[in-house]
């Protein structure tokens, strides 16, 4: 009996099916992977494979999506920092009704401090008044003039206007002459100090010690100390966000406002500020102690009354400006956000700003025999012309 061979159904060619079976002929080149291909992104026959249009779009939104959710926070801090352009000063006091008096008031005080200083300016320039205390006398009086140039006129135009509007820059500007001016002045007390108890102490070497070289190189290191301080911390301040609001409550730009303001964490930039308090102000305050008490000391040892009292009376008139200098810029930098009421702060940054400018005039010449003995000269050859 003939066998019969079953039919064996073929089948389908790639072309007919889309699949790559198992077919007769020579075997498929594939094509070589893309870049970021990976071998299982193409079929068998190496194709790929069609997604459809609703599916890109839908990996597209979650892609934007994604995007806008993984943005960083630092990015979103700067856009708010670039809002803040400028800010506006409160001013001294709220109550209209002062408003007046006190523009009257602080005009006086301000006429008073260039007038006075001006005056202690020229008269140190006297040929009889040739001694470091007077060159150190001078350049005090150019500090004052410039400290009270600097805060108190913008404070006057406050009184009497209602726009109290201080650009971004203007407020660095203005922070950065009173630090520079302020940190200055702290060190050239203590050179002043230093002077004194050269004077005392040491008088037979006043002149090597106190030279005009020595006594030029003190007032340098006291300005190019202030300006290393003033730049540090001027810095420092403008480059932490402000995210608003943008009301200073104070009537110019400073420290321990300005950080009321900024919508970050602020401890590292409190600890740098007491330590820069600590270099500033305690550091020259400490070598003005040690010099007074080596002052002291002397002075302890002269025999006569009269003796003591006249030269204890050359010091008298520096250490009551050391008191109030030091003492008004402690309090405001070595907790710039403590619980003291920004109407205290207020008062304390008046006395370094706008009282001891007006004052220093008065304390150093109504105490000080040479100086009125100039001043009297002075006004007798006027009278005479």
């Amino acid at each position: 009996m003939p066998l019969v061979r079953p039919e064996i159904p073929q089948k389908d060619s790639p072309s007919s099916s889309g699949h790559c079976g198992n077919r007769q002929g020579p075997p498929i080149s594939r094509p070589e992977l893309g870049v970021g291909e990976r071998a299982g992104d193409r079929d068998c026959c190496g194709r790929k494979p069609k997604i459809p249009a609703l599916a890109l779009e839908a990996s597209g939104e979650e892609e934007v999506k994604l995007k806008h959710d993984m943005k960083p926070n630092e990015e979103r801090e700067l856009e708010n920092h670039t809002l803040v352009t400028e800010f506006v000063l409160s001013g001294l006091s709220s109550h209209p009704e002062l408003q007046n008096l006190l523009f009257f008031t602080f005009c006086l005080i301000y006429t008073f401090t260039i007038t006075g200083n001006l005056l202690i300016f020229l008269v140190t320039l006297h040929p009889n008044l040739h001694m470091p205390m007077y060159f150190f006398l001078r350049v005090l009086s150019f500090l004052d003039i410039s400290t009270a140039s600097i805060v108190v006129p913008r404070m006057l135009v406050s009184f009497q206007a209602e726009d109290r509007k201080i650009s971004y820059v203007g407020c660095a500007s203005q922070l950065y002459f009173v630090i520079f001016l302020g940190a200055t002045e702290c060190y050239l007390l203590a050179a002043m100090a230093y002077d004194r108890y050269v004077a005392i102490c040491n008088p037979l070497r006043y002149a090597i010690f106190m030279s005009r070289r020595a006594s030029l190189s003190l007032v340098l290191l006291s300005y190019c100390s202030g300006n290393v301080v003033s730049m540090v911390q001027t810095t420092w301040m403008f480059t932490l966000p402000f995210c608003g609001p943008n009301k200073i409550n104070y009537f110019f730009c400073d420290i321990p406002p300005l950080i009321m303001l900024s919508c970050t964490d602020t401890s590292l930039y409190e600890k740098q500020i007491v330590t820069a308090t600590v270099l500033v102000i305690f550091t020259p305050f400490c070598l003005i102690l040690v010099s007074y008490a080596c002052i002291v000391s002397t002075i302890l040892k002269i025999s006569s009354t009269e003796g003591r009292r006249k030269t204890f009376s050359t010091c008298s008139s520096h250490l009551i400006v050391v008191t109030l200098y030091y003492g008004s810029g402690t309090l405001i930098y070595l907790r710039p956000k403590s619980s003291n009421s920004q109407d205290t702060k207020k008062v304390l940054s008046l006395i370094y700003t706008a009282i001891i400018p007006m004052l220093n005039p008065l304390i150093y010449s109504l105490r000080n025999k040479e100086v009125k003995a100039v001043i009297i000269k002075i006004l007798a050859d006027l009278r005479k012309v």
